[in-house]
């Protein structure tokens, strides 16, 4: 059940990096959790550095937990630089969205989307389209502070190479992604985001956009 699904993971290796577990675990003995994991189209499949964060929203789905996979149609066009040594080249909006397209047709062979605990499938194109420049300048952008942005260790590699650096594009990636996690903590009281560790500055940028605007700190 879902009151020790953490303990599993722990067993299976499958925890790295994390906000304090013993407090994950009291909040699962309250009933189940809505969780999330980001999967950005940046080629034409899901590849085998995807399969841990499937398979962990698979276990909290089998064991009673809502799960939502969310396809990046619109972070993919931004570009992701954690694990990246140079600038992404950005591909066309089109591509992207055919890739979208085959990355849900993917996942829904992993997670049941049907029934009384089905999944739920979204794509962040869907919200963040829609936001004016001024608006996340305004409202989500104030809450970050580019002291704190830097000292991320994808911002920080990229940084120490003046030659490559690092466009405001990519920077913005970690606000953007932060973005998802109060949509969905806001729409659907998600209130845990898992993923790979490369992944770890935007989860936590995440939880302070959200404490932030909503004065609600998560303790997992």
């Amino acid at each position: 059940m879902w009151n020790n699904i953490v303990d599993e993971l722990e067993w299976r290796g499958l925890v790295y990096q994390s906000t304090p577990l013993e407090q994950l675990k009291e909040r699962l003995k309250e009933g189940p959790i809505t969780l999330y994991a980001g999967f950005d189209p940046t080629a034409d499949s899901l590849h085998i550095g995807h399969l841990i964060p499937i398979l962990g929203l698979r276990r909290f789905q089998q064991a009673g937990n809502r799960v939502i996979c969310v396809v990046g149609g619109a972070t993919a066009l931004l570009g992701d630089p954690s694990g990246k040594e140079a600038e992404r080249e950005l591909s066309a909006d089109e591509l992207v969205k055919n890739w979208a397209v085959i990355f849900e047709e993917q996942l829904s062979q992993y997670l049941d989307f049907t029934g009384e605990n089905a999944a739920l499938m979204t794509n962040n194109y869907d919200w963040i389209s829609t936001i004016s420049a001024f608006e996340y300048l305004r409202e989500i952008g104030k809450k970050f502070s580019v002291n704190v942005m830097v000292t991320k260790e994808s911002v920080k590699r990229r940084l120490q190479d003046p030659d490559k650096g690092i466009s405001y594009t990519e920077f913005s990636y970690m606000v953007m992604q932060a973005f998802d996690y109060f949509i969905l903590n806001e729409r659907h009281n998600c209130e845990l985001q898992i993923g790979g560790s490369d992944q770890w500055g935007n989860i936590t940028a995440g939880m302070d956009l959200i404490w932030k605007k909503k004065n609600k700190k998560f303790t997992v």
